[in-house]
């Protein structure tokens, strides 16, 4: 009689068991299925009203505005400096470089602050052109570049200059930048 009692429990507990593992792995399931949902959905965030548009960036691409707007800011904070304050200038361009072009952009940005430290030279630029591509993450901008000594304008050339970013998740990164020699490689 005992020994029945014991089956009878130990049946009990299977059963018990076997419920307790079904709703484990349905549960497991279910987990699995919401973080696939979540990671493959795109991510998209609405940035405050700082243009005359409505602007968003999403985990799907770059859109034209949102580069075209970045790349504006970031030209004039590359191509406007003075000595005075060249090293929050090397500062805030490597902030936005990215990771994979760290080294090279900082080298190149060492090389200018190396040669406008202690002079008296100075640099503006006024854009009077800018074409973004979102889709191939590149950028041109025109515009004419005055370098002053002192308060003298000494030269005052139209130049052009591309921009290479980076997209990944939500971060639009400078991968490099460079003056362009004329405008057919500007095309190409």
């Amino acid at each position: 009689m005992l020994s029945d009692i014991a089956h009878q429990r130990a049946q009990a507990l299977l059963r018990q068991r076997k419920v307790l593992l079904l709703a484990g792995g349905a549960s497991f399931l279910v987990n699995l299925a919401l973080v696939s949902a979540l990671g493959s959905r795109d991510r998209e965030v609405i940035l405050q009203p700082i243009s005359t548009r409505p602007l968003s960036i999403s985990s799907s691409g770059v859109s034209a505005d949102y580069l075209e707007l970045v790349t504006r800011d970031v030209a004039l904070m590359l191509l406007n400096r003075s000595p005075q304050g060249l090293d929050y200038w090397m500062e805030q361009i490597l902030k936005i470089a990215n990771p994979a072009a760290y080294g090279s952009l900082r080298a190149e940005l060492v090389k200018i602050v190396t040669e406008q430290r202690g002079s008296d030279l100075s640099q503006a630029f006024v854009i009077t052109g800018l074409d973004v591509d979102p889709k191939g993450l590149t950028s041109t901008v025109d515009g004419d570049l005055k370098t002053f000594v002192g308060g003298q304008v000494i030269a005052s050339e139209q130049k052009r200059f591309r921009f290479g970013w980076d997209y990944t998740g939500l971060r639009l990164s400078l991968t490099s930048f460079a003056l362009v020699a004329n405008s057919k490689e500007a095309l190409r």
